[in-house]
């Protein structure tokens, strides 16, 4: 151990990740412990990995460029991507190139056939945000294509946006968990809420709150009922009652539920008539007057593998107490997705408690760590991108679509539009051959653009296979802020250490290359990095004082302290003020009302999103023909890491066993497939397949498999890929015309014991990597 004259020597630097705020200690350069932020009730254990980016292994410490890209430029092959070695350049050569590829795209094809495909978690940073600093830079030189949503939630906006006039129900802006905690008799929890997932939040979190108000929830004795394939879904100690649902069938759950409630004749029918359009299209769906179907427990219980006893018992607590229901957007990452979110809203509207305290429905409790907690009331600290200089973009899920289909016509909220020509792709901050469903289809995608630009710290699956490559510093190697109107604090940032290699900031870069575009003075404001800091904690600040009131510290006392506390609104209840006079406190939907029956979905026809909440059988599913061998996969963040992020990290290794993922089966469904826990597995179907290490619990539901994103992408000449990364298998569909989210959670697969064990994956992930900078 050290001394006390060497632990003198330690410096203290305050900083924030995805997983919350903490003090870096920092000897000699080197991070060589984490403490956790004071007032943080639950603290993520994540932190503790963080030193994981300081470790040469997997950065990239130098700019470099693909030799065949170097030597053919346009007329290079897309097709080795992945394989041919990289040159390094210097920062000049490197920045000469990347200004030199986006005038030349500019010119020839146009601004849309730029692809800004960075999606901005590589860091919690407000001002180093990659993502935002692109499409700046970008949109002073003539724009880009664009995506709209996320790969984390998108069919629940799209169609929350429609029937509720915006997203706020699923972005924090339901009711707070503090009014759940106190006011709620009964609790529905679609999906999950779980503090695994609420470890992370966009943009940074002062503190996680959801354990304390699922402990508020225990001590006054709530019932509560978990709705989902895993009973882990939930901490045990709150003893929920577990209906291990099928996947995918949340939505006929709702319906059937809702039908009992018409049936019995208890349903709200002032809150209809007052409060919502189109109820009566709802209703006569629910009562069968359109096809002949009654959706009642008998109905649901043969689509969802429940018990109709218990599905009509819950439907008569649901009326005869205050009932929260919350849904997990994790639920609308599936065929059909925004189906159970619009359920979900017309079984709330059928009780008739929206706008009540306690009562109503709400979207991804647990999802985040900011869902539910306190709505901040100020301004968010952000980098500003401009003014969108082209309409160019593609919901975020079709990327494979779009580079295989250019001038091909899709749809998205209604609207028809045509896929862009792209032939430069940059990707700055993020990795698709992680979160992108069907990862063998983006690979020949990937294989179209002229030019793919890669701005990352790390070699990434999707850095191997870019021509360029741009070393971006973590948010240890500079100055930033985080902060988000999901947190309660403002959140310092501090350089811990020095840049690794010749890494430079995401600010730097993107100065350097504005320079040489001739747009440095409209990019950069005259400011520096610490300048920027400030500006937009001022900004804050300002707002917060002139607006609310609120006293905020100076910048510098903020920057010194580490912290500063927002304004916040705490035991909110979402849509009090619609539910008490809709007519002066409309929504922005076709009615002003909520919409349970859509004329406008009923004029586009869609069949696979109706004018009203439907069950429609997804493309795989359990109850599907011929899915009596296969196993449903669900692929679930892990509790160790953020997607890819810190995969090699302690925190991460602990869930890996034999050099992989594991994939979580229940007893019966290994015991038929000779598999013993701890055993090397294949997992396959028609679009790729896997290997993982078995891990039998008797904690979810039959005919369920569940292997965890965020393995980094290891493939092999021949054979299945190496990691255990689920996304070799997953559909690469959209959820419907109407919102095209991704399609994650629909995925049937088969699973076999696989007697080669080829070796540890993150070992041969870094030999693969050594022998393309060699």
């Amino acid at each position: 151990m050290k001394g006390p004259a060497a632990m003198s020597n330690i410096r203290r630097v305050p900083h924030c990740s995805h997983w919350g705020a903490y003090t870096v200690l920092v000897d000699d350069n080197r991070i060589v412990g984490v403490e956790p932020f004071g007032p943080d009730p639950a603290p993520s254990p994540i932190i503790h990995s963080v030193a994981e980016w300081t470790k040469s292994d997997r950065r990239v410490l130098q700019p470099m460029v693909r030799q065949g890209w170097l030597e053919n430029r346009g007329a290079s092959d897309g097709r080795k991507r992945g394989s041919d070695r990289f040159v390094p350049v210097s920062w000049d050569e490197a920045t000469t190139l990347v200004s030199d590829e986006i005038s030349r795209v500019a010119r020839d094809h146009g601004n849309a056939s730029i692809f800004a495909g960075s999606y901005g978690w590589t860091s919690c940073g407000r001002f180093h945000h990659a993502s935002t600093l692109l499409k700046r830079m970008l949109n002073l030189v003539g724009g880009y294509t664009g995506h709209v949503d996320t790969y984390s939630i998108a069919a629940g906006p799209v169609i929350l946006r429609h029937t509720l006039g915006d997203e706020r129900a699923c972005g924090g802006g339901s009711n707070t968990l503090d009014n759940i905690a106190e006011h709620t008799e009964t609790l529905v929890v679609f999906g999950a809420m779980s503090p695994r997932t609420s470890q992370s939040e966009a943009g940074g979190i002062g503190t996680h709150q959801l354990e304390t108000h699922l402990r508020r929830i225990a001590e006054r004795g709530v019932r509560v009922v978990l709705v989902s394939p895993l009973r882990d879904d939930l901490p045990d100690w709150l003893n929920a009652d577990w209906m291990p649902i099928r996947p995918n069938t949340d939505a006929a759950l709702m319906l059937g539920l809702a039908g009992e409630i018409v049936a019995a004749g208890r349903h709200a029918r002032d809150f209809l008539d007052r409060c919502t359009s189109g109820a009566d299209t709802l209703l006569s769906y629910l009562t069968g007057a359109d096809d002949g179907v009654v959706k009642d427990a008998d109905w649901a219980a043969q689509i969802t593998g429940l018990d109709a006893t218990t599905i009509r018992a819950l439907a008569a607590q649901l009326v005869n107490s205050r009932s929260m229901l919350t849904v997990s957007w994790s639920l609308q990452r599936a065929h059909h997705g925004e189906q159970p979110f619009w359920a979900a809203l017309g079984l709330a509207a059928i009780i008739g408690q929206i706008g009540l305290p306690g009562g109503g429905v709400g979207y991804g409790y647990g999802s985040l760590g900011g869902v539910g907690a306190p709505i901040q009331t100020g301004k968010s600290p952000a980098m500003n991108r401009g003014k969108d200089a082209i309409r160019s973009f593609i919901p975020v899920a079709r990327v494979s679509d779009m580079l295989l289909n250019p001038g091909t016509p899709f749809t998205y909220q209604g609207e028809t539009r045509s896929y862009p020509d792209v032939r430069l792709v940059y990707w700055a901050g993020g990795n698709p051959f992680h979160h992108h469903q069907d990862l063998n289809r983006l690979t020949k995608a990937w294989t179209r653009p002229e030019t793919i630009i890669v701005q990352d710290p790390m070699m990434t699956a999707t850095a191997r296979r870019a021509d360029i490559i741009l070393p971006a510093s973590t948010s240890l190697e500079r100055n930033d802020l985080a902060g988000n109107r999901r947190s309660d604090y403002i959140l310092a940032m501090h350089r811990a250490v020095d840049p690794m290699g010749q890494a430079l900031s995401d600010f730097e870069i993107f100065t350097r290359l504005s320079d040489k575009l001739g747009v440095r003075a409209a990019f950069d404001e005259g400011r520096d990095e610490m300048g920027w800091v400030r500006h937009l904690y001022d900004l804050s600040r300002s707002d917060a004082r002139e607006r609310l009131g609120f006293d905020m510290p100076d910048f510098d006392t903020f920057w010194d302290q580490g912290f500063a506390a927002c304004p916040v609104q705490r035991d909110h209840t979402y849509l009090a003020e619609f539910r008490a006079d809709p007519q002066a406190a409309p929504l922005a939907t076709e009615s002003g009302r909520i919409v349970l029956g859509s004329a406008a979905l009923a004029k586009l026809g869609y069949d696979d999103c109706r004018a009203h909440p439907a069950w429609i059988p997804p493309a795989e599913w359990l109850g599907a023909a011929g899915a009596t061998d296969a196993l449903h996969l669900l692929s679930h963040q892990p509790k160790g890491r953020l997607h890819s992020q810190l995969e090699t990290g302690p925190s991460s290794r602990e869930d890996k066993r034999n050099g992989r993922e594991q994939v979580r089966l229940n007893p019966d469904d290994a015991a038929a497939r000779g598999i013993a826990d701890g055993q090397t597995v294949r997992l396959w179907n028609d679009r790729g397949a896997c290997l993982a290490t078995a891990r039998l619990t008797a904690d979810q539901r039959p005919g369920v498999a569940v292997l965890p994103t965020g393995a980094w992408l290891t493939e092999q000449a021949d054979g299945p890929e190496l990691a255990g990364n689920p996304n070799v298998l997953t559909l690469d569909v959209g959820t419907s015309q109407f919102g095209q989210g991704c399609s994650a959670q629909t995925c049937l697969v088969r699973i076999a014991p696989h007697d080669d064990n080829p070796g540890d994956a993150i070992e041969i992930y870094q030999a693969q990597l050594t022998a393309l900078l060699t």
